[in-house]
């Protein structure tokens, strides 16, 4: 049996309601894939609910649908936080946040370090990004994506991590292979730098609060290359 199709539903789920679905996935529901009334299909809130529900209107752009059941999916364990320092590069930022959406980030954290090149977010439009990403990778959990943070912030609020590293490029400080480095089953708090690379002061503030240096091998990645190989080593070690 097919799976039905599934769409992100930003509001309360609960069995017997019947809810409008909004202009966008109203259109897309009844113009492009031509469901009509008594089709099913499912939302998901992002926070691990999904919803079994059928069509009771199905108009140009509008679309209701009523809910029959419920169901709760656990968050996966453990969770990765990954704290990056942005660049200009629209276009890489973008496929970044797709990306790690895919491999299951909890937390994508806008990171704002000395060298950082990018300090506005478009929230709406990466927001879309990862609504869009984990739909596609069917996975009922959107990460967090909070206002950008400080080092200092950062550093603060995941604080209670039990596994946090921080990926640089200095060949002076200590650095572990991110395959020694990281140890399956811990929560995980993963930093990565500006294109500049993290200060050495900012190194010593991460050492200093417990943080491990990584490196990943002999080349020097991009910063998004970086965040990725290191979501996807995670998800292989915890998840493969």
């Amino acid at each position: 049996m097919a799976a039905l199709p599934i769409f992100f539903y930003d509001g309360m789920f609960s069995p017997g309601l019947t809810t409008w679905l909004d202009e966008d996935t109203a259109r897309h529901v009844v113009q492009v894939l031509r469901m009509q009334h008594g089709d099913r299909l499912q939302l998901t809130d992002g926070k691990g609910q999904v919803a079994d529900t059928t069509i009771t209107i199905a108009e140009k752009k509008k679309c209701s649908v009523a809910i029959s059941q419920v169901t709760s999916h656990p968050m996966a364990q453990p969770a990765l936080h990954i704290a990056i320092a942005f660049t200009k590069n629209t276009s890489r930022n973008e496929w970044l946040l797709e990306k790690a959406t895919e491999l299951g980030a909890r937390s994508i954290i806008p990171l704002i370090a000395a060298r950082t090149e990018r300090e506005r977010i478009r929230y709406d439009r990466w927001k879309s990004i990862l609504v869009s990403a984990m739909l596609q990778s069917q996975q009922y959990h959107l990460p967090v994506l909070p206002e950008a943070m400080s080092l200092k912030q950062v550093l603060e609020h995941f604080g209670n991590v039990s596994q946090k590293l921080v990926g640089h490029c200095m060949v002076d400080k200590a650095r572990q292979p991110l395959s020694s480095a990281l140890s399956p089953h811990k929560e995980t708090l993963l930093l990565v730098g500006p294109e500049g690379d993290f200060t050495p002061e900012e190194v010593d503030l991460c050492e200093a609060a417990g943080f491990t240096g990584i490196s990943m091998g002999n080349q020097r990645l991009r910063t998004e290359t970086a965040a990725m190989a290191a979501c996807a080593y995670f998800n292989m070690v915890n998840h493969g």
